[in-house]
């Protein structure tokens, strides 16, 4: 009966200690995980090269619109006499202005991905693939400074809409 109990105690024991063991990990795990990824300095630049880029971004937008979007189909070809247009003509013109269209729609999906990434730098989750939830490589981040996922997870997504 002793036996019984005392190997019952050890196996108890030995499964606290590793569950101990597994805890342990865990924490140290999210305990890195918590740990600043970037250094103030390092934050700063990233949301330096977010906000130089939305600027771009809206300057491009503000082009667009001023530029083809305001004016009006006969502005746009430079036609000031009273004769129509070519068809040609108003299908190139009309091709043009649906392209600039579709440029200021996908900036527009930037800016809102660089909005994101500035508010997880303010709450400390910047640079974290929100797919797997590791890093974010800093080469990755610096060409792409509003990136949402790691490489291999952008190219998983890439390949399930293909």
């Amino acid at each position: 009966m002793k036996k019984k109990r005392q190997t019952v105690k050890k196996t108890r024991t030995t499964k606290t200690k590793k569950i101990k063991k597994i805890t342990k990990a865990r924490t140290a795990k999210t305990k890195t995980a918590k740990k600043a990824r970037f250094t103030k300095k390092e934050l700063n630049e990233f949301k330096e090269l977010l906000l130089n880029t939305k600027e771009e971004i809206l300057e491009r937008i503000r082009n667009i619109s001023e530029n083809d979007l305001m004016k009006s189909q006969r502005e746009l070809s430079g036609d000031i006499s009273g004769y129509g247009t070519h068809m040609a003509d108003v299908a190139s013109d009309d091709y043009q202005r649906r392209f600039d269209l579709d440029i200021a729609s996908s900036e527009r999906k930037i800016l809102l991905d660089i909005d994101d990434a500035l508010k997880q730098i303010k709450e400390g989750k910047y640079g974290i693939c929100q797919m797997c939830h590791k890093p974010i490589t800093k080469q990755r981040l610096k060409a792409i400074p509003y990136a949402k996922y790691c490489k291999k997870c952008k190219h998983k997504i890439e390949e399930e809409m293909a």
